[in-house]
């Protein structure tokens, strides 16, 4: 969308590069001794202060920079065969990348997966002791998943949901199914805490049920491992819940059908491999609050099932969110009042060197609180004490690092601290936000800086969007605000820039999209050709939206990019339709402008690449080999004195009486 390009912003011309936007101009584009025929140009600046004017008509070559710091985005020299040497590095990459997906989810469909049979009976009163009312999102997702798993192909289906808004209930229904139907179900958690939380759930919801489940994880002994480990050999293990250790070669399943893994990002290289190696095997259920943007840019390009969980449960209140400058009196007014209404309080402090310092800080400066410590250098059983004494409210405050991001979930701690705030990526600032308003209570999240004047540019757009977002389920389109302020992934691999920083992410999803469209249906992509055939029109006449009829230079730009971007007539009738809806009827600038879309979209069926009309007649411009019957072309060339070969690929029509439209219309017509 160009409706938020500022002057000064980075843009990438499809065919040109990187360049820098100037914002609109208007250019006469008569002959000297003709009536004026103004249009409106997009005005690019490249490298050396080379100058490029885009007609509007030719928009969709051009689009939005978002890359990982469009600050430093390239600018690229005109006519300097640079950006065809970045195009064709990148195609090169996004080819294997294509490729390397298509293989993994080519040998997924091609493999018979189990089709599980579950009776109705069971499940309704497994369902049941859920206690909650299925939000309808919730419901969705639950019975895709049920879909996937019945229909005898292998499930990798993407929950996408906001912290607390249900993907864990979806996740206990697949297990159920799994179990009901004999297959063993592997739980993959990123932290140990996180794993014990799960593993108290899933215990609590399968009390009535005959099902094993063990844990394995560094909270456990050596002796409880191995018996851990040979009940999942046997067989005799039906769940295991763990951390990465589920990955190591020592677990051997005896009849491992789900595997359900908890926030995938979270996880190192060696285990997204691992797990990419399972995914041509079982069922896959990831789960995830904030849908990181090479798991986002895969569900969008259909590769990967998805269901997103954005209906907030009842009386749930979206947080509060303050970007304040760190004093004293702020933290001690934040704390207080939580304290006083009875709940508790996380202050993330992310320096293990200095959190003891902290520590006393704090207990100088709240002296009514029960302040406990808690990060990752700790010793597991000592971590474990902490965190329990704070779930049982033994402490108010917890004094901690990101080690609380993902997972615990304490419904009285309703109020987050973050020290340092500007030092953290969007996706976890909407995590550890997320760890607070688990309940009906009103929850607030303080996020404090050094002084909010001296702060980067990134920093503040990540603090201005998280604040923005402060609706439930936004988790969603934080990842797309992420995905454009970090830059999106490559697809595969950890390289989370690379390419895109030199193309932009934009071009880099529509190459990745017709590179797999191509390898789908066995061709070989041509990634360096044009996306759109271009046809350039030119009437003779003003051809734009005047300024007096659509004011704002933003809904101009995004609405000529909406037509330049318009593939078939339908789409291009209900454009007009929206103009004369939202602005009156269409002045003869628009209409000018509206009929040169309408013949772009003529002019491609027949192979028409340029069509110029001026006092002197029109002159037609026809691609290398046009779809024509040329017998035809050339009778009516011999039939009409009106129509004269010009070259190898033009015709001109000599004037006639009438208007240019009449005239435009019956050439096209002959």
């Amino acid at each position: 969308d160009l409706s938020e390009l500022k002057v000064g912003d980075p843009v990438v011309h499809v065919e040109h590069g990187i360049g820098r936007y100037q914002g609109l101009v208007l250019l006469n584009m008569a002959g000297p001794k003709e009536a004026p025929a103004f249009e409106e140009f997009l005005h690019l600046v490249y490298a050396h202060d080379a100058t490029l004017y885009v007609p509007v008509q030719q928009l969709h070559q051009v689009t939005r920079y978002a890359g990982a710091d469009p600050d430093s985005a390239p600018l690229h020299q005109l006519g300097s065969g640079q950006w065809d040497k970045a195009k064709r590095k990148a195609a090169q990459q996004i080819r294997d990348t294509a490729a390397e997906l298509l293989n993994l989810y080519a040998a997924r469909a091609i493999r018979k997966g189990h089709a599980f049979e579950f009776s109705a009976h069971d499940y309704a009163a497994f369902s049941e002791s859920f206690g909650f009312e299925e939000t309808p999102d919730q419901a969705n997702a639950i019975a895709a998943v049920i879909g996937d798993m019945t229909s005898g192909k292998p499930m990798d289906r993407l929950v996408c949901g906001d912290v607390g808004f249900g993907k864990t209930e979806v996740a206990l229904r697949a297990s159920f199914i799994a179990v009901m139907g004999g297959k063993q179900v592997a739980i993959l958690a990123p932290t140990t805490l996180l794993a014990e939380q799960h593993a108290a759930t899933w215990k609590d919801r399968f009390a009535a049920w005959p099902v094993r489940i063990v844990e394995l994880s560094r909270f456990k002994t050596a002796k409880e491992i191995s018996t851990a480990l040979a009940a999942i050999a046997a067989g005799d293990a039906d769940i295991v819940i763990g951390t990465h250790k589920l990955l190591s070669k020592e677990t051997q399943f005896a009849r491992l059908g789900l595997v359900i893994v908890d926030e995938e990002h979270r996880f190192g290289v060696r285990q997204k491999d691992a797990l990419k190696a399972l995914r041509a095997e079982v069922d896959i259920l990831t789960l995830t609050a904030t849908p990181i943007p090479r798991t986002l840019g895969m569900a969008l390009e259909g590769l990967r099932e998805f269901s997103v969980i954005a209906t907030a449960p009842q009386k749930r209140l979206a947080i509060k969110t303050f970007v304040r400058r760190e004093s004293d009196g702020v933290i001690r007014e934040a704390v207080l009042r939580e304290i006083k209404r009875g709940g508790q309080v996380y202050f993330l402090h992310n320096e293990v060197e200095t959190i003891q310092n902290r520590k006393q800080a704090l207990q100088i400066l709240l002296p009514e609180a029960r302040i406990a410590v808690a990060h990752g250098q700790m010793h597991e059983r000592e971590l474990e004490a902490v965190m329990r004494d704070f779930v049982t409210q033994r402490s108010n405050v917890l004094l901690c690092t990101t080690i609380i991001e993902t997972g615990i979930d304490v419904p009285t701690a309703n109020t987050i601290i973050m020290h340092r705030a500007d030092k953290f990526g969007l996706a976890q600032l909407h995590q550890l936000r997320g760890r607070v308003g688990r309940s009906h209570h009103q929850a607030y999240a303080y996020l404090l800086v050094p002084d909010p004047d001296a702060l980067t540019k990134q920093a503040n757009l990540r603090l201005d969007a998280i604040v923005a977002m402060e609706e439930l389920g936004s988790g969603f389109y934080l990842a797309m605000h992420d995905l454009e302020i970090r830059g999106a992934g490559e697809v595969l691999g950890d390289k989370q820039s690379g390419e895109i920083h030199e193309i932009g992410f934009q071009l880099y999803t529509e190459m990745l999209n017709r590179a797999v469209k191509s390898l789908r249906s066995g061709k070989e992509p041509d990634l360096l050709s044009p996306m759109q055939a271009i046809t350039d029109v030119n009437l003779g006449a003003p051809a734009l939206l005047p300024a007096d009829y659509c004011p704002d230079v933003h809904e101009r730009l995004s609405l000529y990019k909406r037509f330049a971007s318009c593939e078939d007539f339908d789409g291009l009738s209900q454009l007009r339709e929206e103009l004369v809806d939202r602005f009156g009827n269409l002045p003869d600038p628009a209409k000018a402008f509206y009929e040169t879309h309408r013949l772009r979209l003529e002019m491609v069926l027949y192979g028409i690449q340029k069509m110029d009309a001026s006092p002197n007649g029109i002159q037609i411009t026809f691609i290398a080999h046009p779809p024509l019957d040329p017998v035809k072309l050339i009778r009516l060339v011999q039939s009409n004195p009106q129509v004269q070969l010009n070259g190898q690929d033009r015709i001109k029509y000599l004037p006639t009486k009438g208007s240019a439209f009449d005239q435009l219309e019956q050439r096209i017509e002959a």
